[in-house]
């Protein structure tokens, strides 16, 4: 059974690109190369910056869909393993204010 995997892609403009797919090195070549268009494609050289693996296919769609919706902080917070912070991102913004601003109180 073939695994597959959602990912998050660093554009050379500094932006995200989510993707999934069930051969990462062949869809990596392939943003590198512009030859499946659309938002990578004009926004080379791309860098593979984080990926998990699914089980099935629907499930890393799942995951990529739910990539594209969150914030870049939570996107760098994922990069970065820091699940403290991507929980911080999560949150809304006045709640994420107040929790930040008691962190460094003196």
């Amino acid at each position: 059974m073939p695994d597959f995997f959602a990912y998050l892609l660093r554009c050379a403009d500094g932006s995200y690109y989510a993707g999934h797919t069930d051969d990462i090195d062949a869809r990596l070549g392939q943003h590198q190369a512009g030859s499946l268009g659309g938002y990578t494609a004009t926004r080379r050289p791309v860098a593979l910056v984080w990926s998990a693996r699914f089980q099935c296919r629907e499930d890393a769609f799942a995951f990529e869909r739910r990539l594209k919706n969150w914030s870049r902080a939570k996107k760098e917070a994922l990069i970065a393993g820091d699940w403290a912070a991507i929980g911080v991102a999560a949150m809304p913004p006045s709640e994420r204010a107040a929790r930040l601003a008691a962190r460094t109180a003196p």
